[in-house]
């Protein structure tokens, strides 16, 4: 079933839902893409998070899951990690992209490093991730929970199993779930109100001028 959100940018969904309240704008903060190439126009994401918490390799008191972070991935999901903030190290290769892959997984989001570049780029996989490193994540970091609530960055934004992923080549937003048509409302009125305003803005009218016409500040 195709997101009413599929047709929107990640900017246009931002601004909508600050438009709810949502102070972050659902910005997930310093995500960009990796693959299928850096800044390429043609990607978007868009799908439901499945979400995975990532600890130090040495925290014995967290829990382990009973499988494969990637194994569980549902068809259809976007992966979304968050990894220990001051992991030098990648949580994501060549290799799960080629799981996820498999099992239907359309893209993953990391707060964290991923490696392997020309791997998930052969398999145009959409990778998105705060950096990547030549470190594997082998006694460094490991998966502690699956579809969890997680907080992404610094500004601690949260993201909830099965919440809207939003990635595109200005970045990456999280929607909550039951905003996502009130966001879908807000996008379409907040384009055609932008439409007029580069309509009159190219014609000469001035941008002040096509702001108090037509968004009324």
């Amino acid at each position: 079933m195709t997101s009413p959100l599929a047709e929107f940018s990640a900017c246009e969904v931002s601004d909508a839902l600050i438009k709810l309240g949502v102070g972050s704008g659902g910005y997930l903060p310093d995500i960009t893409m990796r693959s299928p190439a850096y800044d390429d126009l043609t990607v978007k994401l868009c799908g439901p998070a499945y979400t995975v918490q990532m600890v130090d390799a040495r925290d014995n008191t967290s829990p382990k899951p009973k499988e494969h972070f990637v194994d569980a991935a549902p068809s259809g999901s976007v992966v979304v990690i968050a990894a220990p903030a001051e992991a030098k190290n990648a949580v994501w290769g060549g290799l799960m992209t080629a799981g996820a892959k498999a099992r239907g997984a359309i893209g993953v989001v990391i707060d964290g490093r991923c490696r392997d570049l020309g791997e998930h780029r052969a398999q145009l996989f959409p990778v998105f991730a705060k950096g990547s490193s030549t470190l594997g994540q082998g006694g460094f970091t490991r998966p502690s929970a699956l579809n969890v609530p997680i907080k992404i960055g610094q500004d601690l934004v949260a993201v909830n199993p099965g919440d809207l992923i939003i990635g595109d080549a200005d970045g990456v937003v999280c929607v909550p779930a039951d905003l996502v048509e009130n966001v879908a409302e807000l996008c379409r009125t907040g384009r055609e109100v932008d439409d007029r305003c580069m309509a009159d803005i190219r014609a000469g009218k001035g941008v002040a001028a096509s702001f108090k016409l037509h968004r009324g500040k």
